[in-house]
């Protein structure tokens, strides 16, 4: 249980309420001893009368009545006992659930992009979901039941000893063996439950990867073969979820003989005791009654063990990635320099994931409030480059400075609160086309949301919808089509009214009429911003204050659109080439 200790933090947190929770166990099962106490009590004063039938009946009828009566109102405030006793340690049980996925989801924020690159989505829902549900029943029913079986066994067993030492030697003779069968099968359970959580996390990603792509799988027609390598890994599930429940099967049936044979001891031995009159009926009665209240907690033991192995292997998982660190920290500072201007000082960078060289010697300075425009072929380092400004990757060599200092020493927040970013594949959720645009700036009014659709020129298509600003979207914003996604992402950037502004590409899908609008918005808009802009299109960053060409991650044409139009090379092809398609 080495992994679950890690969960310590959260029973101090709720000790309180667990410790109450113990408190009406223990009190809940003094309690139920009433009954069996009772019960022996009145079958040895009948046993007494049936010797002596001169006896007086009417007390025995009284003492009956009364022994009834107390059974039934000690039943009664024991079952309410319990019930108090699930409401809390139960309760305990979801709290801490609570906090563990949030304590995992706020940890999954903080990790960097690599780990994202290096994980399947599916793995990441799996952890926290499937396997923080297997914790919570270590939480919950586990505690639960560990409490009320140790609290009756302490109990029963104590006043077995009590009343007859050696029919309880005889009584609970089976238990070693017990024990001995239950930490053989829980490491086998423990390895097998470990195995079935990997294979859900596969199950899961591949889930969740096809009904992202079913667009691809259906144009490519591969929904059989997409079912196919579902089958196969649903196949391996079942699998792995047999060979856990062939071992957990084994549990019950096993606690059951082993009971049953504690009861046939208690017959045997307890019936030579009465006939040598060393006990009374009414002993051997309790007895068979106390071996039959511990059939159930017995009995449970294996399905605690069995929640406890399962709820271990799941914490392994959990605990994997909380232990994963992010490679992008936190700086101290926490306001913004007055210039905003970026500087890249021989800077290098290699994907720690591919080791694949991406940006090579780049030293470049972007004034505040200047435009740089950043040309290049698939491949080159272009989207890398704002990566590494917002700090998605830091440089494996060289220095980014914001102002007169390093990207490194500011806060992530700081940094980021003053870009507005939209990445060459724009993400939009399953909310309203308005709070997709309000994401940039939680706090901004109807009109300023109304005023950014509008400078990105999405305005009249959104309110060609039938709900307008209301309109749901689907899943990744599937029903808009390409360039008004883009122009929403714009929107979502525009309305932050950044101090940076990043556009990766951004008007790749929309028609050329629409480009020339929003670029002469983009360019009334981007006064005193420092703005990057990356496109294929020449027309995107002919207005740029100073243009760079990438190639290999390295630059290799600088200088502004009329200075690179007339010296050779990337850019001056490319510009005659798109002329020459405009033309045509």
């Amino acid at each position: 249980m080495r992994a679950l200790q890690y969960l310590n933090k959260y029973l101090y947190k709720y000790r309180v309420k667990l410790l109450l929770g113990v408190l009406i166990t223990v009190i809940a099962r003094i309690f139920s001893m009433v009954a069996p106490r009772l019960i022996g009590n009145s079958i040895t004063a009948a046993e007494q009368y049936l010797k002596n039938p001169n006896g007086d009946l009417n007390a025995l009828k009284e003492l009956l009545l009364l022994n009834i009566s107390i059974i039934i109102g000690t039943a009664l405030f024991s079952g309410f006992l319990t019930f108090l006793m699930r409401q809390t340690i139960i309760n305990v049980s979801r709290y801490i659930e609570y906090d563990l996925k949030n304590e995992i989801f706020v940890h999954y924020t903080r990790l960097s992009q690599a780990f994202y690159k290096n994980n399947r989505t599916g793995d990441l829902m799996n952890r926290i979901s499937e396997d923080v549900g297997k914790v919570r029943m270590y939480f919950g029913p586990a505690i639960m039941y560990s409490i009320n079986t140790v609290a009756l066994f302490v109990i029963v067993i104590s006043y077995m000893i009590s009343i007859a030492p050696q029919l309880t030697l005889y009584t609970v003779l089976p238990l070693p063996l017990l024990s001995f069968i239950i930490y053989r099968l829980s490491r086998i359970i423990n390895q097998r439950s470990t195995r079935v959580q990997e294979t859900l996390s596969k199950l899961s990603s591949y889930t969740q990867e096809s009904f992202s792509g079913i667009s691809v799988i259906k144009s490519y027609s591969l929904e059989g073969q997409n079912v196919i390598g579902f089958g196969a890994l649903a196949a391996e599930s079942k699998t792995k979820n047999m060979d856990l429940v062939r071992v957990q099967a084994w549990f019950f049936p096993l606690m059951i003989l082993l009971i049953g044979i504690s009861n046939l001891l208690v017959i045997f031995i307890g019936g030579q005791q009465y006939i040598a009159d060393q006990i009374t009926i009414g002993v051997l009665a309790e007895f068979i009654i106390y071996v039959n209240m511990l059939t159930w907690p017995v009995a449970v033991v294996g399905w605690i063990t069995s929640i406890v192995q399962q709820a271990e292997a799941s914490q392994v998982r959990i605990n994997a990635f909380l232990k994963e660190q992010p490679q992008i920290i936190d700086g101290p500072r926490k306001k913004l320099p007055k210039s905003l201007g970026l500087r890249f000082e021989n800077v290098h960078l290699t994907y720690p994931e591919t080791e694949i060289t991406a940006l090579s010697a780049i030293n470049l300075t972007i004034p505040e409030g200047s435009t740089l425009g950043i040309v290049g072929a698939v491949g080159s380092g272009k989207s890398t480059l704002f990566d590494l400004v917002s700090r998605l990757y830091d440089p494996t060599a060289g220095t980014i400075y914001l102002g007169d200092h390093p990207l490194e020493e500011y806060t992530l927040n700081t940094l980021r609160s003053a870009i507005g970013y939209v990445p060459q594949n724009p993400f939009l959720f399953s909310e309203t086309i308005k709070e997709n645009i309000q994401f940039g700036n939680p706090k901004a009014s109807f009109k300023q949301i109304t005023t950014a659709a509008e400078d990105a020129v999405v305005a009249k298509n959104i309110e060609g919808f039938e709900k307008g600003y209301d309109t749901l979207l689907g899943e990744r914003g599937v029903t808009l089509s390409g360039g008004q996604i883009q122009r929403t992402a714009i929107a979502r950037a525009l309305v932050k009214d950044p101090d940076i502004l990043l556009l990766d590409d951004c008007l790749s899908a929309v028609d050329t009429d629409t480009e020339e609008k929003i670029l002469k918005n983009l360019k009334r808009l981007r006064k005193n911003k420092t703005t990057l802009i990356i496109s294929h299109r020449i027309s995107s960053v002919l207005d740029a204050d100073s243009i760079i060409v990438l190639d290999n991650g390295k630059i290799i044409q600088q200088g502004t659109h009329k200075s690179l139009i007339k010296t050779l090379g990337y850019y001056k092809d490319l510009f005659i080439k798109q002329q020459s398609d405009k033309k045509n």
